[in-house]
């Protein structure tokens, strides 16, 4: 440890410096709509603000989770008041008074657009209240994660076999198209929604430990977390390959064979951490090795530049190669956590290397922010969006306040 503590040092130092001055000021500096409220729904990859886009629950969810989170580690105050105002816009226009939980999308104005409830989205919105809360102590924001708990579990738990299902309508009913994007396949059950279920519901046992240890909901979300750790240990990791499947029948029959290196690596730390908070030794003692092998699986996606491809297929018929932004960025926390908890040191050589690429490639340095990825062929995606719907300060700002934390906790850092 000591002798990687000026590397460590020197980490800490550049992520805090691209967290402050690359993304979040980025997003207050262009994305704020000071007219109608919120944030602008998308930026083109090219720098365009499209004021008339629509404004999807993930975006909202996840700026109100990072601007929490930001003003929590930080301090900042700006940060304090970016939280607060998406707090109220969500409020006011994405959360549903006549059958609860959160819609889908929001036209520019304000009026719902796609009322369909997502359980992705419901685990996001979760996951944004409960950090507030963590930051403010708001009782309102509390009362809403505990709320959106029992929506999911009321309305997306399968009886029959376990798990959760994808979507419904808005008054909760079956619904024919449970897609999470037009790239996703339709089946019910996917490992990305209980990846962004189990994350959450993390959150909110911290939340309920740290404010009301004895309360009934902290019994109840620790529950529902053990039993999301065994559905991942059991039904979504592929016991041959070590990867985890992505799309899955209502009795968890497989329906994908390709490998998702990113929701690997964001999976192994992930799955670690809600082991972790929950604090039960026998759960922790069966995650940590699925954590080593789900991360030494992810890295068949790494490559001689340090960086991460997207996707492949095992047989090698098919390669995404693109370096997304996302992959990226839980890649250096996903291998830094090896490090930190397993004292890997090829792991944090990982971690460091793929911090390299991202300063090197992936940073926009001259208009801030992320590029969505570095083609294959080494040139910057700009067709897809800089800030949208899924592009968001959430993933690349988490991985600085990871470090930052981490690297603290470590060098007992104030």
């Amino acid at each position: 440890m000591k002798s990687n503590e000026t590397l460590l040092r020197t980490l800490s130092r550049e992520v805090r410096e691209c967290l402050t001055q690359n993304i979040l000021q980025f997003w207050l500096d262009n994305m704020l709509d000071t007219r109608r409220g919120g944030w602008y729904g998308r930026m083109t990859g090219k720098g365009r603000i499209e004021q008339d886009a629509p404004r999807g629950a993930i975006l909202y969810a996840r700026l109100l989770w990072t601007f929490s989170a930001a003003c929590r580690v930080l301090g900042d105050s700006a940060c304090l008041e970016a939280a607060r105002q998406t707090k109220d816009y969500i409020l006011a226009h994405f959360m549903d008074r006549e059958y609860g939980g959160s819609f889908w999308s929001v036209a520019a104005d304000g009026q719902p657009l796609d009322t369909k409830k997502q359980f992705y989205a419901q685990g996001f919105m979760l996951y944004g209240f409960s950090e507030y809360a963590r930051l403010t102590g708001d009782e309102e924001a509390v009362q809403i994660a505990v709320r959106l708990f029992d929506i999911i579990e009321r309305h997306a738990w399968d009886h029959a076999y376990g798990g959760y299902i994808e979507a419904c309508t808005r008054d909760w009913q079956p619904i024919a198209d449970m897609r999470l994007s037009d790239k996703d396949e339709n089946y019910p059950k996917s490992q990305n929604t209980h990846l962004h279920i189990i994350e959450p519901y993390t959150n909110l046992l911290r939340l309920l430990r740290e404010t009301n240890p004895g309360c009934e909901y902290a019994g109840k979300v620790s529950a529902a977390v053990r039993r999301l750790v065994s559905l991942f240990t059991d039904r979504i990791l592929n016991p041959k390959t070590h990867h985890l499947d992505l799309f899955f029948d209502m009795d968890w029959t497989r329906r994908s064979s390709t490998e998702s290196y990113g929701h690997d690596i964001e999976c192994s730390w992930l799955l670690h951490e809600a082991a972790l908070v929950l604090g039960d030794k026998a759960t922790l003692n069966k995650v940590e090795p699925v954590v080593r092998e789900v991360a030494s699986a992810s890295e068949k996606g790494l490559q001689p530049d340090g960086s991460m491809i997207y996707e492949g297929e095992p047989d090698g018929s098919r390669f995404d190669c693109d370096r997304h932004w996302w992959v990226q960025a839980e890649a250096v926390v996903g291998f830094f956590n090896l490090y930190q908890h397993f004292a890997d040191e090829k792991a944090l050589d990982k971690a460091l290397r793929l911090w390299e690429y991202i300063k090197n490639r992936l940073v926009d340095h001259e208009h801030g922010e992320w590029y969505w990825s570095i083609r294959e062929d080494g040139s910057v995606n700009l067709d897809d969006d800089h800030a949208g719907f899924w592009k968001c300060p959430y993933h690349n700002g988490r991985m600085c306040m990871e470090l930052i934390e981490r690297v603290g906790t470590m060098l007992k850092i104030h």
